[in-house]
């Protein structure tokens, strides 16, 4: 992995830095509005393939576990969440407002300790990249995704900002369907669903162990 000096901390800081400013909030997460963030969250949840059968479920980069609030407010009761943020201020929330849920606190790039999941969710996870080049966060997605996706039995689900937009920014992490789809065939599953369905400037990759029954 090329990100040196764990550059990707950085991105940590800067979500920190959102809940400073905006609390517990959408908006403390970065998201601009709360309606397309429910909106990702069905998305991700989607990639449970049999959503009636209890499963286990971590959620990556889970932040203030606005995906459990969802998952409690739409009936998922049948999943067992637990939850993963690098940053102890937003595990020190979740474990305050979720006491009986499971969390890990951890660079998961380092410690790497983790017991397998069903499903692993990755929203928002590699929307931006702030100051990193194009280059090292492809780096880090790559070294992330084929780690992430060893912890789970079925597949995971993840996001990223589609190049398909009337205009980028440079501190958001815009990757070509392509370029995904060439690293994730090659190095990691050739089972995926890729989702551009849901009306906004992004799309889900779906990857699976294997293919549908």
């Amino acid at each position: 992995m090329s990100c040196g000096e764990r550059d990707y901390l950085e991105i940590a800081r800067h979500y920190e830095a959102c809940l400073e400013l905006h609390g517990d909030t959408h908006r403390g997460v970065d998201w601009p509005n709360a309606e397309d963030a429910a909106a990702r969250y069905r998305v991700m949840l989607d990639v449970i393939r049999n959503p009636e059968q209890p499963c286990s479920l971590l959620d990556f980069g889970c932040g203030a576990s606005h995906l459990y609030e969802y998952m409690c407010d739409k009936g998922f009761s049948h999943i067992a969440y637990s939850g993963l943020d690098i940053s102890e201020k937003f595990i020190t929330l979740s474990r305050k407002k979720y006491p009986g849920n499971t969390y890990y606190c951890q660079d998961f790039l380092r410690d790497g300790a983790l017991p397998m999941f069903d499903y692993v969710i990755m929203n928002g996870v590699f929307t931006e990249k702030l100051s990193l080049s194009q280059d090292s966060m492809k780096s880090y997605v790559c070294s992330m995704l084929r780690a992430v996706y060893a912890k789970a039995r079925g597949g995971i689900a993840v996001n990223f900002m589609s190049k398909h937009v009337d205009w980028e920014r440079d501190d958001l992490f815009h990757l070509p369907f392509d370029e995904l789809v060439s690293f994730v065939t090659k190095h990691i599953s050739r089972h995926f669903v890729i989702r551009n369905d849901y009306g906004l400037y992004e799309y889900t990759m779906y990857i699976y162990r294997n293919a549908l029954p």
